[in-house]
């Protein structure tokens, strides 16, 4: 029966059952939110390429704030010691 391809009548007929389960309303909706899915995810992908592309700023110090003091080595805080 099946000779391994659809023939145009095989895709009419699960149309016309996909438009009966589903309907036209809800096929359409469903069509709206995938292109706005897409479109975000290019805008996303946009924006991510672009902040790829500039330098990365240094950090802000606000006036009365600490500045965060790196982390001593081993042997300095050992030659401290003695």
């Amino acid at each position: 029966m099946f000779s391994g391809t659809f023939s145009i009548w095989h895709w009419l007929i699960l149309l016309v059952i996909v438009i009966a389960v589903f309907g036209t309303k809800k096929l359409r909706n469903a069509g709206g939110d995938l292109g706005s899915a897409v479109k975000n995810f290019k805008t996303a992908m946009r924006e991510g390429e672009e902040e790829a592309g500039r330098p990365a700023k240094s950090p802000e110090v606000i006036e009365g704030e600490s500045k965060p003091v790196p982390p001593q080595s081993s042997t300095s805080a050992h030659n401290d010691k003695v």
